[in-house]
């Protein structure tokens, strides 16, 4: 299996994700892992998928 861009670490509160190509954190913080976020940029990482699944997890922290 080939080494992940993207990973989620648990921080204090929830979860950030980790750019291991840059070496600093990608996006908001996140109270829940988001799986499918992360499944979706180091898949196929179709900017419109992207953009709804943030938009949801913006809701969710609402």
């Amino acid at each position: 299996m080939a080494k992940r861009q993207y990973v989620a670490r648990g921080v204090p509160g929830g979860y950030r994700i980790w750019n291991n190509k840059t070496r600093r954190w990608w996006g908001d913080h996140y109270e829940l892992c988001p799986d499918d976020l992360l499944a979706e940029l180091n898949g196929a990482a179709d900017p419109a998928r992207i953009t709804a699944l943030l938009k949801r997890y913006r809701a969710l922290r609402r």
